[in-house]
């Protein structure tokens, strides 16, 4: 079995009293955050906003402390097991437009309800729910 850690940014903006969260549509059919295979020697941290500007173009983003969630999952790829750990940081960015890269079809800025709705996986619910549950202390 392969073993693969990956980091990423439960990314939100805010609109007028709304927070609007970052999904991105994979070419496989899910929405999901931006995520990444780490990379030897980064950080979560450095790993995370490496992804962030490649897969959106963004660069402005401000952690928020006490939030760091880790999810598990296996899936195959050519044939073998992989093994895959993936912690989430959250983070604000000021930044609108997005510039996907080309290993995404589309991305869309959507409040909490939507983003539940539209998210594919339920630990990326789990993610996003606990999330918004720590903004709505914070914020």
């Amino acid at each position: 079995m392969i073993e693969e850690t990956s980091a990423g940014i439960v990314l939100f903006r805010k609109e007028e009293s709304k927070n609007l969260f970052l999904l991105l549509h994979y070419p496989s059919g899910h929405w999901d955050f931006v995520k990444g295979k780490m990379e030897k020697g980064e950080s979560i941290y450095e790993t995370a906003i490496r992804e962030t500007k490649e897969e959106t173009g963004i660069t402005d983003v401000t952690f928020l402390n006490n939030f760091e969630e880790w999810i598990e999952y296996n899936f195959q790829y050519q044939g073998e097991l992989v093994h895959k750990k993936v912690v989430f940081l959250l983070a604000e960015t000021n930044i609108k437009n997005v510039e996907i890269s080309h290993e995404h079809s589309d991305y869309t800025w959507v409040d909490y309800n939507t983003a539940m709705e539209k998210t594919t996986f339920d630990n990326a619910k789990t993610v996003l729910t606990k999330a918004q549950m720590l903004l709505s202390k914070t914020l």
